[in-house]
């Protein structure tokens, strides 16, 4: 049975720290919706309200063109071992960069992994747990390290081109904020 909170609390957040995978979900006014997993270590619990995660540089930046269209965002944590359960994360979104006063405080926070694009930070409006019970279970064996090399071989000149090309609009055309303001 689903049931909703109003904010993190001790046993979520242990839930959320377990976890080695999550899911992002934004979506503009008009065009598709994006849903997308995160790992490595890039989740920080700010408060019982709000939360952050480092976005690296990848093929995309859906995320950060709908949180400038509507701010939108859900993140949402599966079991995979032990106990079943979903929680989902509802609130509204905004992106961090380096040239913005939050990034200082925000940066630090994370490995300085190579390709470090931007911090997504949630305002939690709600939560919610589910069952989770036809969820398979999986057991963890670690981290892909390939995202990481990639962005390593580029070099910060090679990411910021890369960044000029691919990842100023969505694909729906939607400017993403990066490199433009």
């Amino acid at each position: 049975m689903a049931k909703f909170y109003p904010e993190l609390n001790d046993d979520l957040r242990r839930f959320i720290a377990e976890q080695k995978l999550f899911f992002v979900a934004t979506a503009p006014a008009e065009g598709r919706v994006n849903l997308s997993p995160k790992g490595l270590d890039s989740l920080r619990i700010l408060d019982d309200k709000r939360l952050a995660y480092l976005d690296l540089t990848g093929s995309s930046n859906e995320t950060a063109a709908h949180l400038r269209n509507n701010g939108r965002m859900t993140l949402m944590f599966c079991s995979f071992e032990g106990a079943p359960l979903i929680l989902r994360l509802y609130g509204r979104g905004q992106v961090v960069r380096r040239d913005d006063r939050e990034w200082a405080a925000l940066s630090p926070l994370f490995p300085a992994y190579p390709g470090m694009r931007q911090i997504m930070v949630l305002d939690i409006e709600s939560l919610q747990t589910s069952c989770g019970a036809g969820v398979p279970l999986f057991d963890y064996v670690g981290e892909r390290d390939k995202l990481l090399r990639w962005a390593e071989k580029k070099g910060e000149d090679g990411i910021r081109d890369y960044w000029r090309e691919k990842n100023q609009t969505s694909i729906d055309g939607l400017p993403t904020g990066l490199l433009s303001e």
